[in-house]
């Protein structure tokens, strides 16, 4: 049998992508395949961060066109190439910026900044280029967790921040410019107008991905966020208590109404495993994100243990993606980043730099 691109592409729809769950052919990720004699080479292109996964799948792609018969040598290319997608109807993405994810609760307390923190973490372990805005104007917590309490940003031009970095993120808080315990006594005009000068003016420099915390709630600052920010997807995070779930569908319900789509939905504290006896105990219930999810049609992208070490690790400047890379928690937190950087890849993709200006004049 001769060596055709359509025999390659045979072999290659009958190999799924183990992160997206489709195959290379109807996934559209093989590219630029071409035939010379019995050698074959070609790109695989990922729309998703992939540092830890690449060699895994180029092996599984040439492993699986071994299969055909006659078939010489074999050039797998890898690639990844991460685009800027759509926002809501009006706005365009930031400059600097291809994707702004906000991670949001409806209620305090249910880990929301520690998911954020570790996510980010893990999309840049993955090899994406991204940045982290605490947008908790009242209780920031991003610059202990990062380590970098007591640091200010820098102006080189007299106009905008240098972001501060962190294990390489990006990133930018209000609680990078006041005393730690210095409470936030501002109204919520005030509160917003900061929200925005954070976001619009720090040098971003190249983001693949921005993700924003949120502050728990459905307020101002949730709404300035989403009526004003180019937000490309929203995660909402909860816990299987029951108040708890009664406060996520609300900030379900808020973005949906703004036209920003949720990306899925994460439990956290789902199960506590005891560090002596190894019991395992379902302390805030079982099955509430699962539920929720199957209620709104929507992905549940991962359920995280209640672990003391995540608490440890994050109130130490080091979570727990950074600060213990091997344990089953991390690999949950990375797992659960690809994930949800794939539901950013199947989003639209953004054309309104492709689109020329138009100018109406008298001539």
């Amino acid at each position: 049998m001769a060596v055709t691109i359509e025999v390659v592409k045979a072999a290659l729809a009958a190999l799924i992508d183990p992160n997206t769950a489709k195959d290379y052919v109807s996934g559209r990720s093989a590219k630029n395949i071409k035939i010379e004699g019995d050698d074959v080479s070609l790109d695989i292109e990922l729309g998703y961060p992939a540092k830890t996964q690449i060699d895994g799948i180029r092996r599984a792609v040439i492993a699986q066109l071994r299969t055909i018969p006659g078939i010489g040598n074999i050039s797998a290319n890898v690639m990844v190439n991460i685009l800027s997608h759509t926002v809501q109807r009006g706005l365009k993405p930031m400059p600097g910026v291809k994707n702004i994810i906000a991670v949001a609760s409806g209620k305090g307390g249910v880990g929301k900044s520690t998911t954020a923190v570790n996510l980010a973490l893990a999309l840049a372990q993955e090899g994406a280029t991204v940045g982290l805005l605490d947008a908790d104007i009242y209780g920031p917590s991003q610059p202990q967790m990062l380590g970098l309490t007591g640091q200010q940003p820098q102006s080189t031009d007299g106009n905008s921040m240098e972001p501060l970095e962190a294990y390489g993120l990006q990133a930018m808080s209000i609680g990078f410019m006041i005393d730690v315990d210095s409470p936030m006594v501002w109204r919520g005009p005030m509160v917003t107008q900061a929200l925005e000068q954070l976001l619009n003016q720090t040098a971003w420099r190249d983001l693949d991905y921005l993700v924003v915390d949120m502050p728990p709630g459905t307020g101002d600052t949730q709404l300035t966020l989403a009526q004003k920010v180019p937000v490309t997807g929203a995660v909402i995070v909860t816990t299987p208590q029951d108040i708890a779930l009664i406060d996520a569908r609300k900030g379900l319900k808020m973005f949906e109404k703004v036209g920003i789509p949720i990306l899925g939905i994460i439990e956290n504290m789902s199960i506590h495993i005891c560090s002596k006896c190894g019991n395992e105990e379902h302390i805030f219930g079982h099955g509430g994100g699962e539920q929720m999810c199957k209620d709104y049609d929507m992905e549940l992208l991962g359920s995280l243990p209640l672990e003391l070490s995540i608490r440890e690790l994050a109130d130490a400047g080091k979570p727990t993606v950074v600060g213990a890379p091997e344990s089953r928690a991390a690999d949950i937190y990375r797992t659960i980043a690809r994930r949800l950087a794939v539901k950013v890849a199947e989003r639209a993709k953004d054309m309104s730099n492709k689109f020329p200006s138009i100018v109406v004049q008298n001539t």
